[in-house]
């Protein structure tokens, strides 16, 4: 059963969880020969860059070594950089996939190693040889974005009845998260589609209709284009999915080339997520509505007990048994607790809580 949890319960379980793998009250640490193997997917993405950064930080923190790649979105290259760090010898792999399921014979190799994986963020598909996985409640994620859109239009409280023209985008196909961040928002918005309160004129309504490969915001952008020029000449559009903030920029981009923004043509509410920097001066702006905050320097830390503990022999805390099938396996998870974040927020959550700085939004 998946339960949800909060930071503070999440860290205070896997630092005693920590404590126990290394049998001492104080010392977590290793013994100063252990590596841990850090595979994250590309630097076009500020989140993954702070991610890496963060992940190599907190390993640190305990006393280990620790090597990061980036595979710069190449599932080949992320395949050989995996490869390279078994036969270097690390103690433990902790794995952000580009394609979750590319790395099936390079894990079997880590297994025959006996170096123990952690799937980060990205659960690692067809394999049966992860054994964790650290992640954020992706459906969670799913159900703010289409929460927030509902609430946005009225819908909810009644203030308004619609129709109201909505567009959905979805990640990447080869990335697992992507169906739990869709079947999360359609949880919330199939309903209001089905009664006709919500219209997708394109009727792209299958998650297999609206992915974008790797996440791209200029694919993102050029889909957005198409769907105006076909669907809208003479309507509007009031809402857009979007499940990520690179996508998000990509989407308003094609929505200005339109006259979306212009005088009183005032642009969709349009979601995202993981807070990045440009998205979050565009939601400062008026012009993206909403991200989904996920604080990585947390998902680092869990990562990091759990890896701690791993390398000891021991069990980390989870806290989902049963969500994270990958195909071969149930793999055990623990879960943080994402945010919505708007223009009402944002100084409270992001700023409050040291994630961004007043200088990184000017």
């Amino acid at each position: 059963m998946r339960v949800r949890i909060t930071v503070a319960a999440a860290l205070s379980a896997a630092l005693s969880l920590s404590l126990a793998a290394c049998g001492e009250s104080g010392d977590v640490g290793s013994s100063g020969d252990e590596t841990v193997g850090i595979a994250m997917p590309t630097t076009d993405s500020p989140r993954w860059i702070s991610d890496g950064r963060s992940m190599v930080d907190q390993v640190k923190g305990f006393g280990y070594g620790a090597t990061l790649k980036y595979a710069e979105n190449d599932p080949k290259a992320q395949v050989e950089q995996v490869q390279a760090m078994i036969d270097d010898g690390v103690d433990a792999l902790v794995i952000a996939a580009v394609d979750g399921r590319a790395l099936t014979d390079v894990l079997r190799k880590a297994k025959s190693a006996k170096i123990p994986v952690i799937s980060y963020d990205r659960l690692i598909l067809g394999s049966p040889d992860v054994d964790y996985y650290a992640t954020f409640d992706n459906e969670q994620v799913g159900e703010l974005q289409g929460d927030f859109l509902v609430e946005q239009l009225g819908l909810v409280n009644g203030s308004a009845k619609g129709p109201f023209n909505v567009e959905l985008f979805a990640g990447s196909a080869d990335d697992n998260n992507t169906r739990f961040f869709f079947n999360g928002a359609m949880k919330v918005l199939k309903p209001y589609i089905d009664s006709g309160e919500l219209v997708v004129k394109s009727r792209q309504t299958k998650m297999d209709d609206v992915t974008t490969l790797r996440w791209d915001g200029v694919r993102a952008e050029k889909r957005m284009n198409e769907l105006l020029d076909s669907h809208y000449a003479n309507e509007r559009v009031d809402a857009v999915l979007s499940p990520y903030d690179g996508m998000s920029i990509g989407i308003i981009k094609a929505l200005k080339a339109h006259g979306y923004g212009d005088g009183d043509r005032r642009l969709p509410i349009i979601t995202g997520q993981d807070a990045e920097i440009p998205s979050v001066k565009s939601i400062i702006a008026g012009e993206q509505t909403q991200t989904v905050y996920k604080d990585t320097r947390e998902l680092a830390l869990i990562t990091s007990y759990m890896v701690n503990a791993v390398v000891h022999g021991k069990s980390p805390a989870v806290n989902d048994k049963s969500t994270y099938d990958n195909g071969e396996k149930i793999v055990p998870a623990y879960l943080l607790e994402p945010v919505s974040i708007d223009k009402e927020n944002y100084k409270r959550v992001l700023i409050g809580g040291d994630y961004l700085k007043e200088s990184d939004l000017r």
